[in-house]
């Protein structure tokens, strides 16, 4: 792989990316399916390169070279979207996150290790006797839902490593099928709930103009994407931005290498289970993200952090993430797997319908819609799709869902979502077997289900 085919790779995807934005401007129903022009810039890829036109027309659309270089990029974008998850936020004791945003925290909870819970009792009794599949195969759930594409495509290694190597492409197969699911049956839901006047603040419509539909600001009411905190003569912001997230990274390297080597020398030695050389680096990047930001809290008097600007960053290295992903997805694995996939998904639909529907009314103590709809998009899909169906049930903002909605990722996504747990499971089934984690899993399940029936119920 050569630096001229790296660079030509890189220039390629930003191609794709400006045609799936002018694709979504001029296509009505791609709008109104609140698809990112991301997604569907790397369906176009997906769909122009060996596994679709290439196999029906016998060429090669998109040189080998590139999707070589393409395959690496996943792993690498997944730790600088993690490790600036909470760079140039202010993080609160846990004290106040648990007063704002504890129930859904629980619920969030309930939604992600009931995944776990519902794939593992789907590949013990169906997927591994009826079809072959690795046990493993009970871990895909969450990590394609709750972790979306990030989380699937940052895994692929893992996945290697272990001995499932289909599952990184199952895995980013289910976080699609979540997203367009997310967005879709949220949108039905929404419409159930006006009609069954479950909504505290009634509306008709969310009337969207023409631009806002595309997907582009009006010119006179547009924002900068971010503020100069340092002069371009001692360094340009974007590049101070870039290092702090940077650090996060090396930091979360340093803390994974310190903890594989605690492993080698004590429990590994003597037991010859390894766990922690299993778990990818992107967990770790965000505990990293956390310790710059506490001491920049303590150092930085000159407040010389834009979380406009680290947002902007993410956000560029979440665009190259889905893209190279999709575009490298492997369609014959899927279709290897058809049925079981098939079961994944629908058993996963069913579970967070059934958990927004049937548990957040009896958890969340007040506005239980609003505040749902956000914790149900976010296990379908991504937290922007949680966002989004925020805004179309309380697109003023009304009620507390959006604040709570915030400080909930603080203790959710340290340990699901992409966290720390998520990255452990499939090393844990791997180690500790499919009927082990599935106790443990539904162990957590139920006792939030209790804790959060018991201590939040009471206060509706």
């Amino acid at each position: 792989m050569s630096a001229e085919s790296v660079g030509f790779s890189l220039l390629l995807l930003g191609l794709l990316l400006i045609i799936g934005k002018w694709v979504r401007v001029g296509t009505p129903l791609l709008q109104d399916l609140f698809l990112p022009s991301s997604l569907i810039a790397g369906m176009i890829a997906l769909i122009i390169g060996p596994e679709i036109l290439g196999r029906i027309l016998d060429i090669q659309i998109i040189p080998s070279r590139t999707l070589e270089t393409w395959r690496y990029l996943p792993g690498l974008m997944i730790n600088i979207v993690f490790a600036a998850l909470f760079i140039g936020k202010k993080i609160p004791n846990v004290k106040t996150i648990w007063r704002l945003a504890g129930p859904q925290v629980i619920l969030g909870y309930i939604i992600s290790f009931g995944q776990y819970v519902v794939g593992l009792v789907l590949s013990i009794f169906i997927l591994a006797p009826v079809f072959g599949m690795n046990p493993m195969s009970g871990a895909l759930i969450e990590v394609g839902f709750v972790g979306g594409h990030g989380t699937a495509a940052g895994l692929r290694e893992t996945f290697v490593e272990v001995g499932f190597a289909e599952g990184g492409d199952l895995a980013i197969g289910l976080a699609t099928v979540g997203v367009l699911g997310g967005v879709l049956i949220g949108i039905g839901l929404i419409n159930w709930g006006i009609r069954k006047n479950k909504l505290v603040n009634q509306f008709q419509s969310t009337d969207r103009s023409v631009l806002e539909r595309k997907g582009i600001i009006e010119l006179d009411t547009r924002e900068p994407a971010g503020f100069l905190s340092t002069r371009s003569e001692s360094i340009e912001p974007l590049s101070l931005h870039f290092g702090y997230i940077a650090i996060a990274i090396l930091l979360g390297y340093s803390i994974l290498q310190g903890m594989i080597y605690i492993e080698n020398v004590t429990w590994g030695a003597m037991t010859g289970v390894y766990l922690l050389k299993y778990i990818p680096l992107f967990p770790l990047a965000m505990l990293g993200g956390i310790i710059v930001q506490l001491v920049l809290d303590k150092i930085d008097k000159h407040n010389t952090i834009d979380r406009s600007l680290i947002n902007r960053i993410q956000g560029l290295a979440l665009d190259i993430l889905i893209v190279s992903a999709l575009a490298t997805l492997s369609l014959t694995v899927i279709g290897e797997n058809l049925m079981p996939f098939i079961i994944l998904a629908l058993g996963g639909i069913l579970w967070t319908v059934f958990a927004f529907v049937f548990l957040a009314p009896r958890i969340l103590p007040d506005y239980w819609f609003e505040r749902g709809i956000g914790d149900f998009g976010q296990s379908m899909g991504i937290t922007a799709t949680g966002l989004l169906l925020m805004q179309v049930t309380d697109p003023d903002n009304k009620t507390p869902a959006l604040e709570s909605f915030g400080y909930k990722q603080l203790l959710l996504e340290l340990f699901v979502g992409g966290g720390l747990f998520t990255a452990a499971s499939i090393p844990l089934i791997f180690q500790f077997g499919a009927t082990s984690i599935l106790i443990f899993t539904s162990t957590i399940t139920i006792g939030a289900l209790i804790f959060g029936l018991v201590v939040y119920g009471r206060k509706k």
